[in-house]
């Protein structure tokens, strides 16, 4: 790292694999994510304060995140030692696929599933070699292709699972076994074309069920909340990033210029070419 680069973060991502780098002796976050993430600690100092439990990580050390948890981190230099950590995050749709082609029978029967939130994970072969070997990516100015981070996020989960049986039920999500989160589904595809019946086969309900969990989350209906989505992005991309209106309604999913026109003008009382 160059004297410029030491007297700021950095911090570089690849595909749910992001590094970085503090000089400051100590920086302070919320770590609150929707997904799993493995940290591990190259150089420094991490502490994690999960309510009233305190979980330190040294070098070469590393801790699973549950999803969904808030928390604070503490990224501290140590000595002449400046913080360098690097996370993996896991998203529903990689731990779906590792689902899919995982042998069910070796799985371990009855495990029990805890409310534990991070777990400081043994240093295993498996994690070294894994962290070590995405180190040279984030020394040097070559970029991994997708190809590379996806089989280095099949390889932490490996890690995990042979590190600690307890994460097979939080990894794996026996309860509801691979419904998707709505929103994030929503959040993602909102431009798309898609009927009720998909959006709800493509989030692993019945159109009933999806119906009846969308209503725990908005008090929109469905329709009604994806147009106020791509609304929301249009105005965006019209107000901070100049876009032409022509442009912007195909992009958000909007078929016919005039019907955006429309909606627009009744969600924010001016038309779209007066933003």
């Amino acid at each position: 790292m160059t004297p410029e680069e030491t007297d700021k973060l950095k911090t570089i991502g690849y595909s749910g694999i992001f590094l970085s780098c503090y000089s400051d002796y100590s920086e302070k976050c919320i770590h609150a994510t929707p997904e799993h993430v493995l940290v591990y600690l190259y150089s420094g100092e991490q502490v994690i304060e999960d309510r009233n439990e305190k979980i330190v990580l040294q070098s070469g050390e590393c801790a699973f995140v549950r999803r969904d948890h808030r928390l604070k981190m503490y990224k501290n230099s140590k000595g002449e030692e400046l913080y360098k950590g690097i996370s993996l995050t896991f998203k529903r749709n990689v731990l779906r696929e590792f689902y899919s082609k995982m042998d069910k029978a070796e799985i371990p029967k009855n495990i029990v599933l805890t409310d534990e939130n991070v777990f400081k994970l043994k240093q295993t072969p498996a994690i070294e070699s894994l962290f070590q070997s995405l180190n040279p990516y984030f020394d040097s100015n070559v970029k991994p292709t997708e190809g590379i981070t996806h089989l280095k996020l099949l390889e932490g989960i490996y890690a995990l699972l042979n590190s600690n049986e307890l994460l097979y039920p939080i990894l794996f999500d026996f309860a509801e076994p691979w419904k998707v989160d709505i929103l994030e589904f929503l959040n993602e595809n909102y431009q798309d074309e898609l009927t009720m019946e998909q959006i709800a086969s493509f989030t692993g309900r019945s159109l009933a069920t999806f119906k009846r969990d969308f209503k725990k989350i908005s008090n929109l209906t469905p329709q009604k909340w994806l147009i106020k989505k791509r609304l929301e992005v249009a105005y965006f991309k019209l107000k901070e990033e100049g876009k032409k209106v022509q442009d912007v309604y195909v992009e958000v999913g909007f078929k016919n210029p005039s019907h955006f026109s429309t909606a627009f003008k009744k969600q924010y009382g001016i038309s779209p070419t007066e933003v």
